[in-house]
């Protein structure tokens, strides 16, 4: 029986979320870790979902509409408890809709054009280093730092240019281009004013590694 490329991709899509929301859901209820936690596992559980989006090449109109509905449903959760997973976390923010709305234009950028790899690069790196520099800055961070009123930790900011090189690398290749978006990557994930970060972290490397892949092709 053959299966529609869509619908296939749909269950797939469809199939991964519900994992992740029912392994954080789990994780929320009978353990006793963090709320932030199980904002961690949700944050780059989901994101991940766009390596399976690029390996079947979902539509944009798909894409671009369930980032639009994510991003309505987050900001419904703000006033209503329809993300007590990840709305718990005891801080104003308005980083899930920001994460929403960045998958979206992406999605729309991008996606038309058949070129995935900067909107996978885009998400990715907001997904795992902005995950991941937090957990080191909150867990090992010593060597903090403020700048116009936000603190931060060296060794978070770090990991942010660690993690946002290695996809780079992964998903473009081992070119100088490395090194470029390592160090935009680090410097706006500094500025995360209300959750600012989750539109600014993905847009603005995926839009300085296309611009120096269409200036230096090679």
């Amino acid at each position: 029986m053959h299966l529609d490329p869509t619908l296939l991709a749909v269950g797939g899509v469809t199939a991964w979320l519900a994992l992740v929301l029912t392994i954080a859901g789990v994780v929320a209820q009978r353990t006793t870790v963090a709320p932030e936690t199980v904002r961690k596992i949700v944050h780059i559980g989901t994101g991940n979902v766009i390596l399976l989006a690029w390996w079947w090449r979902v539509p944009t109109w798909m894409g671009v509409g369930a980032a639009i509905l994510a991003a309505v449903v987050t900001l419904i959760s703000y006033w209503v408890p329809l993300l007590p997973g990840i709305d718990s976390v005891n801080r104003r923010s308005a980083g899930t809709f920001f994460y929403a709305v960045s998958i979206g234009i992406l999605m729309a950028w991008f996606w038309p054009h058949a070129h995935y790899q900067y909107t996978v690069l885009g998400i990715l790196i907001m997904v795992w280093g902005d995950g991941l520099a937090a957990v080191v800055g909150q867990r090992w961070g010593k060597h903090p730092y403020a700048l116009l009123g936000i603190h931060k930790t060296w060794e978070g900011s770090l990991t942010m240019a660690g993690v946002a090189g290695l996809v780079a690398g992964c998903v473009l290749g081992w070119t100088p281009l490395v090194l470029v978006v390592a160090g935009v990557a680090a410097v706006l994930e500094i500025f995360s004013y209300y959750g600012l970060d989750n539109l600014t972290v993905p847009v603005g490397t995926a839009a300085v590694a296309f611009w120096w892949q269409q200036v230096w092709p090679g």
